[in-house]
């Protein structure tokens, strides 16, 4: 059973007040068909820092940003895209939110690590760095 925000020790994130909204509705919708991880984005969502996008910097994961980030237990470097669910699209690095590493991902700047359960309920570690926002 994955653990709480509470059980782990969790980095402070930052989250626009437009992806906030959008993201409470969709962690609404998701709880009946995928409750772990939409309560995961819950937690995620419920201790964050909720700014208008203009009060933060560029460095911070939000939905759209492209993501690189290490795995810290093997060394693997990746590169993604932090997306919402119709758009997701593994084979061209476009992950759904609604995956447990998506949701680990969200609100974090770069420097930050936090760890995260898949879904076969193995911790790992992510350390983000760098994040390049998309263009409007």
């Amino acid at each position: 059973m994955p653990k709480t925000a509470q059980e782990r020790t969790l980095p402070q994130i930052i989250i626009s007040t437009d992806d906030h909204e959008r993201l409470m509705r969709l962690s609404s919708a998701a709880a009946r068909t995928m409750p772990d991880v939409a309560s995961v984005l819950a937690e995620e969502l419920d201790r964050a820092q909720v700014l208008p996008r203009d009060r933060w910097a560029d460095a911070v994961v939000c939905m759209g940003s492209e993501v690189e980030f290490r795995d810290d237990m093997t060394g693997r470097i990746q590169t993604v895209t932090l997306v919402f669910p119709d758009e997701a699209d593994i084979g061209q690095g476009r992950i759904s939110i609604l995956t447990p590493i998506g949701t680990a991902l969200i609100g974090l700047a770069v420097g930050q690590s936090i760890t995260w359960e898949t879904r076969s309920g193995d911790e790992r570690r992510l350390t983000v760095l760098g994040v390049r926002q998309a263009t409007a």
